[in-house]
């Protein structure tokens, strides 16, 4: 049998979650019903908890949610039942025989004594609350850059209101105060926004992204004390709740011009109910059909998939039953050929995020930085539906943040200068995603003062980087701005001039397979286009052969296989070997050579040359023979063989035997520098 203390913790419970059930509740029939439940559950604990005031106030708003009341008539019955409530409790606590009545978001000092906390008994549900309370976040924060464009926009300030109220109800429940009091003050802000009495202000957004950074930080906080790293106290959060409060007073006393009009807000509600009812609807169907996994759980089952494949290639290139004449076992050999070809698809599709998500974090990011540079600049996203790997879009994170950085700072004028050079004061900075030949290219583009390749070179001299009399094009120009320490800011500031960005983004991409290119203008803007492959778990490789061992080359970097005649060779001082290839002399790298294995064929007439592309420079690839194409699942080659030049990974193929796989980018350098 439920107890007054019962009671009272469930009544704290059900607050929380009844401004939620009301906003779904102005949006359908069915989540009235569900409203209406709730509201006699209060009703219940009330009663067994002796709270007067409360029953009453569940009874007037039961029977405006019975007669289908208006919006405003529900919020209204909602805060009186929610003070009831919070007011009834909190005179029940001040007796000190009820020391140990559950305590209210405003009491978050308290709660961190209280031993021992709810989430120590179920991991798991505290990890579902990591992996949602983010999501809302990053929800949160697109909706607000999106109200910020658009003031009016009643469909955000509900999904922000929703984030907040999620977070706050779970954080509750789990016991994390200062999460909790956090986003209750929040919430009550947008709640005003939410009712015409508040306007979307730029300030009022800056708070509510200074309460979102807060929840951002006390939760990375929480998740390494759950991995096991020393407890430590969260951060002061009294300052941030005197400036959400002070923002409530300060925009609905008028201290600032009010964004829209409350009545027209009024006036287009039933419309917005509607679409916001629609859009629910299919939110709520497309979560039904999402399951959560671990994703260690999704790597190995990738390599599972992997290893798997391996399996069936063997078998089929099995000799013994590849000349076995029974029709029924070739049929069941080609239907477990098409099964796991299928299930591999499936698994590598499983790996695969939208780039959109990595694309959005970038508008909190210009919007910061060009604010704090006294610029205006608009962030366009293309693309955004295009698919990578995951593990891809993980570790893009870092140099896309780079490259965004440098358009804000170095490449975009202030609004003064872009008048002046006859621009318009605001910059754009795009972002666009693409597929190009089995490959993902994004672009980072801005309309800025381009790059400027005097003052490029004049530095790349000072360095000792280039030799006075040197010509240079214009793409080896631009190429040096990835040396390392190379910048050529006049200051350092706080966002760059330092010379350690650039660079480490060429390196991730190399890292990732990928290349990376500029295209400028001056006076007209900068371009960086990142090609990047699909996934890093499988590839489209040449199989080639040189001095009696098996090598992959990467499809993507191949443009042509050719068999020379004697007079196309040429040398360069009597050493360097160059081939003449439709009018372009085309340096040649021998495969053997690179590996210092013994030749088994010398005259390049007699072998196949492989031209491929790296880095902008095409070359020729000098091997044996040409096996044939197979797509391969790709493996490490452990820590002993990781920095081997020239060597990315290792196959197994059909035979199963081991083929290395070529890094034509480091392979070229060694040979190079040799």
């Amino acid at each position: 049998m439920s107890t007054p203390r019962d009671a009272e913790t469930a009544l704290l419970r059900l607050a929380d979650e009844l401004s939620g059930r009301a906003i779904l509740a102005e949006e359908s029939v069915e989540e009235r019903a569900g409203l209406l439940r709730a509201l006699g559950e209060i009703s219940v604990q009330a009663k067994v908890a002796n709270l007067n005031k409360v029953v009453e106030a569940t009874r007037e708003l039961t029977l405006t949610v019975d007669q289908q009341g208006d919006a405003e008539r529900m919020t209204k019955g909602l805060a009186k039942l929610d003070a009831a409530i919070r007011a009834g409790i909190s005179a029940v606590s001040s007796d000190p025989a009820t020391d140990d009545a559950a305590p209210s978001a405003d009491t978050a000092e308290e709660s961190k004594t209280a031993a021992p906390p709810a989430w120590a008994s179920d991991p798991e549900l505290l990890s579902e609350f990591f992996v949602e309370a983010g999501d809302h976040l990053t929800s949160i924060e697109t909706q607000l850059l999106k109200l910020e464009q658009d003031p009016a926009d009643h469909d955000s300030v509900n999904a922000i209101f929703r984030g907040f109220h999620t977070i706050k109800g779970l954080a509750g429940f789990l016991e994390f105060g200062d999460i909790q009091a956090v986003a209750h003050e929040t919430e009550t802000l947008l709640d005003l926004v939410r009712n015409g009495t508040l306007p979307a202000t730029p300030k009022l957004i800056d708070v509510v992204l200074e309460s979102a950074d807060y929840l951002k930080r006390d939760l990375a906080r929480v998740q390494e004390i759950a991995a096991g790293a020393p407890a430590r106290d969260a951060a002061d959060n009294k300052g941030l709740i005197r400036k959400v409060r002070e923002r409530m007073s300060g925009d609905a006393s008028g201290s600032e011009p009010a964004a829209r009009e409350p009545e027209a807000v009024h006036k287009e509600e039933p419309q917005d109910s509607g679409g916001s009812s629609t859009e629910h609807r299919k939110t709520a169907a497309v979560e039904s059909r999402l399951v959560k996994v671990d994703t260690t759980k999704l790597d190995f089952l990738v390599d599972m998939v992997g290893e798997l494949v391996i399996s069936q290639s063997l078998i089929r290139h099995d000799g013994e039953l590849h000349a076995a004449a029974n029709p029924k076992l070739q049929r069941n050999l080609s239907q477990l050929a098409r099964i796991t070809a299928d299930v591999q698809k499936t698994a590598m599709s499983m790996r695969m995020v939208q780039v959109g998500q990595l694309f959005q974090k970038s508008v909190r990011l210009v919007r910061d930085l060009t604010r704090k540079a006294g610029k205006q600049a608009e962030l366009v996203l293309e693309g955004e539906e295009t698919e990578l790997d995951r593990t891809i879009v993980e570790q893009l994170a870092d140099p896309l943040m780079h490259m965004i950085r440098n358009s804000a700072d170095h490449g975009i004028e202030s609004p003064e200068e872009r008048v002046a050079a006859g621009k318009p004061a605001t910059a754009k900075i795009s972002l666009k995603a693409y597929h190009q030949s089995g490959h993902i290219v994004i672009e980072v583009r801005d309309d800025g003062r381009g790059l400027n390749r005097e003052k490029i070179l004049h530095k790349a001299r000072e360095r000792g980087l280039v030799q006075e009399g040197t010509t240079l094009t214009d793409k080896e120009v631009f190429n040096l701005i990835f040396e390392p320490g190379f910048s050529t800011a006049d200051k350092v500031t706080d966002v760059s001039g330092r010379g350690v960005g650039m660079d480490v983004v060429r390196k991730h991409v190399q890292k990732l397979r990928g290349g990376i290119d500029i295209q400028s203008t001056p006076g007209q803007g900068t371009t960086f286009l990142l090609k990047l492959p699909l996934t890093l778990a499988i590839i489209d490789g040449l199989v080639v052969s040189a001095a009696g061992e098996r090598y992959i080359v990467p499809i993507y970097a191949v443009h042509e296989i050719f068999r020379p005649k004697p007079e196309a060779r040429f040398t360069v001082e009597g050493r360097d070997e160059m081939v003449l290839v439709r009018e372009n002399l085309l340096p040649v790298t021998r495969l053997h050579k690179c590996f210092e294995t013994n030749a088994e064929i010398e005259e390049l007439s007699d072998g196949v040359l492989v031209v491929a592309e790296t880095g902008g420079r095409r070359f020729c690839l000098f091997v044996d023979q040409v096996l044939g194409k197979q797509e391969v699942v790709i493996k490490s080659l452990g820590e002993t063989f990781k920095r081997l030049p020239g060597i990315s990974g290792g196959a197994i193929l059909g035979d199963g035997r081991v083929a290395l796989i070529l890094d034509l980018d480091t392979l070229l350098g060694a040979v190079a520098n040799d």
